[in-house]
């Protein structure tokens, strides 16, 4: 008999790997043509694979799911997974962010490849087209093998010792991760969350004349919050939809729960966060002269392109505003949201398996022997290496609960 998984990410990979360490026999299906896939594409923007961040904090990035996650963070840490890259030959380092990168000659296909290896090694069977078709009995699962197309193929039934599901949540359908497992676990009466974007850009309704003439447009060094909440430094990016970087998504459930609850979501910026308010008011005091209102806050405040189109997009009148009244706009400038992108843009989702389904090592209540990892269970985090660890943490911590049950 063999330990099954299903899915072939970050999460479903790691299990395995524990699961075969600890002496069993592990059998891998995944529906794509290869595995870790989404985790190669994740990698496409910068590979932090964690985040430095001291594990109490770190906890904290999971918002509802905080006391869960900081004991899955204890079991299987930042400092597990550097210890895990390593021991597979990828050093890692800490960047000036706090985020955890492989060195600057490991990309992420190489982190796979020699992951592979190491489960190869291991004895894990990997089978690569083959598509979960939902449970079979108390025990069995059903499957079909897709290597002569999609939708063909010879279907089959087996009945694994201990299942784990990691199936993904439902953003980046084409790496695989589509949801579509949802009425597959519904069907025996687990419930589960409805999906929403997490991470992902805010549309804004900008006029045609700002799309054409700002695009897509960085703009460095600001703060941002929505309505009175907490303020997020980083980068924020003008786009011809509305706006998107690191702030932005994380404060994705800010902004969902404001238009989930009919109320307005307005992002407040701070052009210039670093600048003390009195410093700010004394420099938009300085006589403006013949200047036009863009030079003036080009030499006072350097403030170029395209902030004062940005403000004349969002407030009209900018240009005659008195001192205290600019300062004021310059740091809470208000950007109302329209939406979210669309779920599949998203970089992860909220949704999923509810917490409530599973007991303390993420077994299902309603199905004993099948285990949960991954996004496929309710949880969102930042971007900045708490997805990955999240995922990585779930699958190391069933693999534990499989191994202890299995005695």
């Amino acid at each position: 008999m063999s330990i099954v998984i299903i899915g072939g990410g970050p999460a479903g990979l790691m299990a395995a790997q524990r699961l075969a360490e600890a002496g069993h026999r592990v059998q891998l299906f995944e529906a794509q043509a290869t595995v870790g896939r989404k985790f190669l594409v994740a990698g496409h923007g910068g590979f932090n694979l964690s985040n430095s961040d001291e594990l109490a904090g770190f906890a904290s990035r999971y918002g509802a799911e905080q006391p869960r996650f900081a004991e899955l963070l204890s079991h299987f840490s930042p400092d597990d997974l550097r210890a895990w890259a390593a021991d597979l030959g990828i050093e890692t380092f800490v960047g000036t962010s706090g985020r955890i990168f492989p060195v600057a000659a490991h990309k992420p296909a190489d982190l796979l490849r020699a992951w592979l290896g190491r489960l190869r090694a291991l004895g894990v069977e990997i089978f690569t087209r083959h598509r979960w078709l939902g449970f079979a009995g108390a025990a069995g699962l059903r499957l079909r093998d897709e290597n002569s197309g999609p939708g063909t193929g010879r279907e089959f039934v087996i009945k694994p010792t201990a299942t784990v599901l990691a199936l993904g949540g439902a953003s980046w359908a084409k790496t695989g991760s589509d949801g579509a497992w949802v009425p597959l676990v519904q069907e025996i009466g687990v419930p589960v969350v409805p999906f929403a974007p997490a991470n992902c850009g805010a549309e804004i309704a900008w006029s045609e004349f700002f799309r054409e003439k700002v695009g897509r447009v960085p703009l460095k060094n600001i703060a941002l919050r929505v309505n009175d909440g907490p303020a997020v430094r980083g980068e924020l990016l003008l786009t011809e939809y509305g706006v998107e970087g690191t702030p932005v998504y994380a404060l994705t459930p800010a902004v969902r729960a404001a238009l989930s609850a009919g109320g307005p979501a307005v992002l407040h910026l701070n052009l210039k966060p670093d600048l003390p308010p009195a410093a700010l008011l004394q420099k938009l005091r300085q006589p403006r002269g013949k200047a036009s209102f863009a030079d003036f806050l080009k030499r006072t405040l350097h403030l170029a392109a395209p902030v004062p189109t940005l403000l004349r997009e969002l407030r009209p009148d900018c240009a005659n505003l008195n001192a205290e009244a600019l300062a004021g706009l310059l740091t809470a400038l208000p950007i109302p949201v329209s939406g979210l992108r669309p779920l599949d843009e998203a970089i992860s989702t909220a949704g999923g398996i509810s917490f409530s389904a599973v007991d303390e090592h993420l077994m299902l209540r309603q199905r004993p022997g099948t285990y949960v990892a991954g996004e496929m269970l309710d949880w969102e985090a930042p971007t900045g290496g708490y997805l990955l660890q999240g995922c990585f943490s779930t699958g190391a911590w069933v693999a534990r609960g499989i191994a202890e049950g299995l005695g």
